[in-house]
C-alpha cells in the first residue's frame, strides 16, 4: 500500500480503541508520505470533536506519523519556540481510497517545551479507557515502550525533535502556499 502523494490535502481521523471517531483534522498537507512515514503540515486546520464541536488551530504545524511506532508528533511553530504535543496512539494506516490517515488515540500525551523539557499527561484519562475498553496487557506494555522510545527521541533531539527538521519541512510547507 503506498503512501499518500505529496502536495496532497488529506484528512486525519483519530479513533478510540473501542473502534468510535475520536477527532478530524479536515485538511493537512502532505509534504512527504511513504507506506512508512508520512509528514505533514497544516495551519488554522479545522477539526472537528467525536461530540461534533469544532476548533481551528492557532498555529503552523508539522506533523510526524509513523507505521512502526506508536506515537505520533505535532510540532507547533510558535512565536517563543517550538512545542511538540505527541499522541500516544497506535502506527497510522493510509485509507488509500478515502484519502485519510487513520490512527488509535490511546489517551496518554506527551507535551514537550521549546526547551526540551516535558510532562507526561493524561494518566488519568488512560487507566479510566484502559478499563473501560478492556485494553490488554500487552497493549499497556507496547504503549508504555513506545513512550520510552518517544522520550529517548526527545533527550536526543532525534528526527521531528532536531529544530533544524521542524524548520526544513515548516519551509517546504511554504512553497506550497
Amino acid at each position: 500500500m503506498a503512501g499518500p502523494a505529496s502536495g496532497t490535502h488529506i484528512q486525519i481521523e483519530s479513533y478510540k480503541h473501542n473502534g468510535t471517531l475520536h477527532r478530524v483534522w479536515r485538511e493537512s498537507l502532505v509534504l512527504s508520505g511513504t507506506e512508512n512515514e508520512c509528514i505533514v503540515a497544516n495551519d488554522r486546520a479545522l477539526v472537528t470533536e467525536s461530540d461534533g464541536r469544532t476548533w481551528v488551530t492557532r498555529e503552523p504545524a508539522i506533523c510526524y506519523f509513523n507505521a512502526q511506532y506508536w506515537f505520533n508528533v505535532i510540532g507547533m511553530l510558535r512565536q517563543d519556540g517550538i512545542y511538540y504535543y505527541c499522541n500516544i496512539g497506535s502506527p497510522f494506516i493510509y485509507d488509500n481510497d478515502m484519502n485519510v490517515l487513520k490512527y488509535i488515540d490511546y489517551d496518554l500525551d506527551v507535551k514537550v517545551f521549546p526547551d526540551m523539557t516535558y510532562v507526561l499527561l493524561d494518566e488519568d484519562e488512560y487507566e479510566e479507557h484502559r478499563r473501560e475498553m478492556n485494553y490488554p496487557d500487552k497493549l499497556d506494555h507496547i504503549l508504555y515502550e513506545h513512550i520510552d522510545y518517544l522520550l529517548s527521541w526527545v533527550r536526543q533531539r532525534k528526527g521531528p525533535f532536531a529544530h533544524e527538521y521542524i524548520d526544513r519541512w515548516y519551509e517546504r510547507f511554504l512553497t506550497y502556499r
